[in-house]
C-alpha cells in the first residue's frame, strides 16, 4: 500500500493512494510499568499471606507455650527462636506469624463487608437520587463525623472482645468511605452517552446499574480496597494495644507491642519487631492501592 500526505489532511495523517482513505499514524500505547517500591510491596504482602496461611505447616512452636527462658536473644539455629523469645519465653516468630493471621483475617473480612454494603448503597444513591440519596448521604456524613476509634472502643466495651466483634465494628466503620466513592463515580457515569442511550432504548434500572454503570465504577472501588485494608490493620493494632482487641493468649501485633512496652528500654526488639511488621504491611498496602488506582481508575487522565 502506497501512502502520501495531502495539504487538506491533518498534520501527521497520510492517505492511501489507491483508495484515497485516510490512514492514521500508528501510536505506541503508553505502558505504565511498576516501580521497584510496588514490586517490593507486592512481595511483602505475598510473603505475609503465605506465612499466615501456611502457619500450621511451618516448623513453629506453639505461640502460647514457653520454649525457653524469657527475653532470650535471637538464635539462628531454629526457626522458632529466630527472633528470640518474649517476656514469658514464647517464640517471637510464632507469635508474629499467628498475629499476621489475625490482622489479615480481620482486615480482609471487614474490608469486604464495607466494600459490599458501601458500594451497593452508593450505587443506588447515586443513580436514584432524591430522598434515598439524601438519606444515605446524611447517614454517611454522621458516621464520618463520629470518630472511628471511639466507635470501636464503645463496641469493644459493650461486647466481649473477639474476632467477630472487630470484623463487624471495623466493617461498619468503613462503609461510609465506599458509599461516598461509589456515589461520586455513579453520578459521573450516569450522565454518559452510552447510559442515556441504553435508557432511551428501554433498559430497566437494574440493567443500567449492573450492566452499564457498575462495570465502570467497580475498578475504582476495588483499587481502594488495599487502602481501606491498611486502615483496618492500624485500627486493629490500636485496639489490641489498648487491650480491647483479640484476648490473650491469641497473639496480635498490637497486643505484642502492648505486652512489651514496659520493657522497651531493655528489650527494644520485642516492640520493634511487631511495629516494623505493621509499618511494612500498611506501607505496602498503600503503595499497591495507589498503583491500582492509577492503573484502573477510569476517571484519572493517563
Amino acid at each position: 500500500m502506497t501512502t502520501t500526505e495531502t495539504p487538506f489532511m491533518e498534520k501527521g495523517t497520510t492517505a492511501d493512494v489507491t483508495t484515497g482513505a485516510a490512514v492514521l499514524p500508528k501510536v505506541t500505547p503508553l505502558v505504565r510499568r511498576k516501580g521497584l517500591t510496588v514490586w517490593l510491596s507486592e512481595g511483602w504482602i505475598v510473603l505475609i499471606i503465605a506465612l499466615a496461611v501456611l502457619a500450621p505447616l511451618l516448623p513453629l512452636a506453639d505461640y502460647a507455650i514457653p520454649i525457653g527462658s524469657p527475653h532470650a536473644a535471637p538464635d539462628f539455629g531454629s526457626f522458632s527462636t529466630f527472633l528470640g523469645t518474649d517476656s514469658l519465653g514464647r517464640s517471637m516468630v510464632s507469635r508474629l506469624v499467628y498475629g499476621a493471621r489475625v490482622s489479615l483475617v480481620v482486615g480482609a473480612a471487614a474490608s469486604l463487608i464495607a466494600f459490599a454494603v458501601g458500594s451497593l448503597l452508593g450505587l443506588l444513591a447515586g443513580y436514584f437520587g432524591k430522598w434515598f440519596d439524601s438519606g444515605v448521604v446524611l447517614i454517611s456524613d454522621v458516621m464520618l463525623a463520629f470518630p472511628g476509634l471511639v466507635l470501636l472502643l464503645a463496641l469493644a466495651s459493650i461486647f466481649s472482645p473477639s474476632v467477630k466483634t472487630l470484623i463487624i465494628g471495623m466493617g461498619v466503620m468503613g462503609i461510609p468511605q465506599f458509599v461516598r466513592l461509589a456515589r461520586a463515580h455513579t453520578l459521573a457515569w450516569s450522565s454518559r452517552e452510552f447510559v442515556r442511550a441504553a435508557k432511551g432504548l428501554g433498559a430497566s434500572p437494574l440493567r443500567l446499574l449492573f450492566k452499564e454503570i457498575l462495570p465502570n465504577v467497580l475498578p475504582s472501588l476495588v483499587a481502594y480496597l488495599p487502602i481501606v485494608l491498611s486502615h483496618v490493620v492500624v485500627a486493629e493494632g490500636s485496639l489490641s494495644f489498648l487491650g480491647l482487641g483479640i484476648p490473650p493468649p491469641r497473639p496480635s501485633w498490637g497486643g505484642m507491642i502492648n505486652a512489651a512496652k514496659d520493657n522497651i528500654a531493655d528489650q527494644p526488639l520485642l516492640v520493634f519487631v511487631p511495629s516494623i511488621a505493621i509499618f511494612f504491611t500498611v506501607f505496602a498496602l498503600n503503595q499497591i492501592g495507589d498503583h491500582l488506582r492509577t492503573r484502573f481508575d477510569r476517571t484519572i487522565e493517563h
